[in-house]
């Protein structure tokens, strides 16, 4: 089964849709999810510093970084079923 790394948002008071959308693409297209979870506004910046990003969620699959969900819808159009 091919592996995906999603690094999402989810705060107390705010789940990123992006990332709840991402999840789902990736189980219905038969990925195994290592869903990581961004828990404070500070670790969120700090990922996006990091990684350049302007927003999450970030998707890798197979160690190659996707981007977010729009990028890996995108993505799993051109992948062979």
């Amino acid at each position: 089964m091919p592996t995906a790394i999603l690094t999402r948002m989810i705060l107390p008071e705010h789940t990123c849709p992006f990332g709840v959308r991402a999840k789902a693409l990736l189980e219905q297209a038969g990925y195994a999810v290592d869903d990581r979870h961004l828990t404070t506004r500070e670790d969120v910046d700090a990922f996006m510093d990091a990684h350049g990003l302007s927003t999450t969620p970030l998707i890798e699959i197979e160690g190659k970084p996707i981007g977010g969900c729009d990028d890996l819808e995108a993505w799993l159009a051109t992948e062979p079923a």
